[in-house]
């Protein structure tokens, strides 16, 4: 081979060479130039791939380890109003609406003592019986209630509150949330109170996105065995007492953080969670002036001492 056809071969070599870096080069430059081009374009990256939605078999196991977790923490739960008949209780709830139980139970001692049975509620002057319920606000609106009620006990009922929705719900100012606390607490019906306590966490655990009481019951029936809705009840409104407030939970202080997909939505911190627990809770009196001998707060004091 001659020394010109080597030096051709060789600069052909050495110009492949280039050709392939400056190409190298130029793919190079086109990625990086891809990558600011998405980045200037304010594009996210590809984001994670979302949890998996929660399977209806799985909220019922999680709504049934809450309602046995609360078994726990309030193994107490009771109705928060004192009465020691199925009429006084019945009065008491109609007295409940838009106002605390602390206050209806201030409230109907002195009731009670002046109306003892359906008969002598029945038969009160208006403006006097106004006037014993005025502490508990509504009270022209309640009071025409309770007389209505008690005037249909007397005279459909035989002086006697029924245990029977279908007859509850027939008297004045009775609906199906009255009825139910009625029936569960009064007659050992089960039964699913839907209060402003309990709609607003079956919502935050979401068992349901309804807003209606009686698509809610309907729905929540679903999910807990029918010997469980009385005291899923009284344990669910408890905690939205105590705990899972509307407007500031205390999430640091929760004992359910775990189960509960709204975690966070209120303060996380436990000690500032702690300062915002109410009642027993807190280690401030309960509701009720005559508790059941199990509870393990303070009584409530009465009407005259606050």
């Amino acid at each position: 081979m001659t020394e010109n056809t080597q030096a051709a071969k060789s600069a052909k070599a050495t110009r492949s060479a280039k050709a392939a870096k400056a190409g190298g080069s130029s793919s190079a430059t086109a990625r990086t130039a891809g990558r600011r081009s998405v980045a200037s374009s304010g594009a996210e990256p590809p984001a994670k791939t979302a949890a998996k939605p929660e399977s209806r078999l799985g909220m019922v196991r999680r709504a049934r380890r809450i309602n046995r977790e609360l078994a726990d923490v309030y193994p107490y739960a009771h109705p928060e109003l004192d009465f020691r008949n199925p009429f006084q209780l019945l009065v008491a709830t109609v007295l409940s609406a838009q106002t605390t139980d602390l206050r209806v139970n201030q409230t109907t001692p002195a009731l009670f003592a002046r109306y003892p049975t359906p008969e002598d509620m029945a038969a009160a002057v208006p403006e006097e019986l106004e006037e014993l319920i005025r502490p508990t606000g509504f009270f022209r609106a309640k009071a025409k209630s309770l007389i209505g009620l008690s005037a249909a006990l007397r005279d459909n009922f035989g002086g006697e509150v029924p245990g029977r929705l279908e007859d509850l719900v027939t008297l004045p100012g009775v609906g199906r949330k009255t009825a139910f606390v009625v029936l569960g607490n009064a007659f050992g019906v089960p039964g699913i109170t839907v209060d402003t306590h309990f709609m607003r966490l079956a919502r935050r655990w979401r068992w349901t996105e309804q807003e209606d009481p009686v698509k809610i019951e309907a729905e929540i029936a679903t999910i807990f065995p029918r010997s469980e809705w009385t005291m899923l009840s009284h344990r669910v409104i408890f905690h939205g007492r105590r705990i899972c407030h509307a407007r500031r939970p205390a999430c640091g202080a929760c004992p359910i953080t775990h189960l509960c997909p709204a975690y966070g939505e209120g303060e996380t911190d436990p000690e500032k969670a702690k300062k915002l627990l109410k009642y027993e809770m807190g280690g401030y009196p309960g509701q009720r002036l005559n508790p059941p001998p199990d509870y393990p707060g303070t009584p409530a004091p009465p009407l005259s001492a606050t």
